[in-house]
């Protein structure tokens, strides 16, 4: 059976250079618009809402950005709804601020990362974990001495 030809080259691994900068180009733009409080909306008035990553789809198309509102907990998945409930304008207004070929459609997802970071945090707190990250005493009888 004959190996098949490889050219050296592998499969990319993660989002492309392009991918990277059209989702930070978007990002720094909905930034600006969210900061204009042009959405009259309850759910979103007067909250303070962190844009933390946008995953752009290798075709520039659909961007999918996660946001954190300040304080979190049960207004961050009203914040997401109302978000995406408006979606549409925000696409509209994204168009005339970016300068790409196609506006991308937008997702709204909460961002469970600072949640994670917490948990972690806790974990490493707890006094069990604790006392295995400090480093030991040798107990092969060799001392270091100066």
């Amino acid at each position: 059976m004959k190996r098949p030809i490889t050219t050296g080259r592998q499969a990319p691994r993660g989002p492309s250079q392009r991918q990277l900068r059209a989702g930070e180009l978007i990002r720094h733009a909905l930034v600006e618009i969210l900061r204009e409080q042009e959405i009259t909306d309850p759910d979103i008035a007067g909250v303070s809402i962190t844009l933390t990553e946008v995953r752009m789809s290798p075709d520039l198309r659909h961007a999918t950005v996660f946001v954190e509102p300040l304080g979190g907990g049960e207004a961050a998945a009203v914040v997401v709804k109302a978000l995406n409930r408006h979606h549409k304008f925000l696409r509209g207004r994204l168009g005339h601020a970016i300068d790409m070929k196609f506006t991308p459609a937008l997702k709204f997802l909460h961002d469970d990362t600072f949640d994670e970071a917490a948990r972690i945090s806790a974990i490493f707190a707890d006094p069990k974990v604790a006392q295995d990250l400090k480093p030991s005493e040798p107990s092969d009888g060799w001392k270091d001495e100066d």
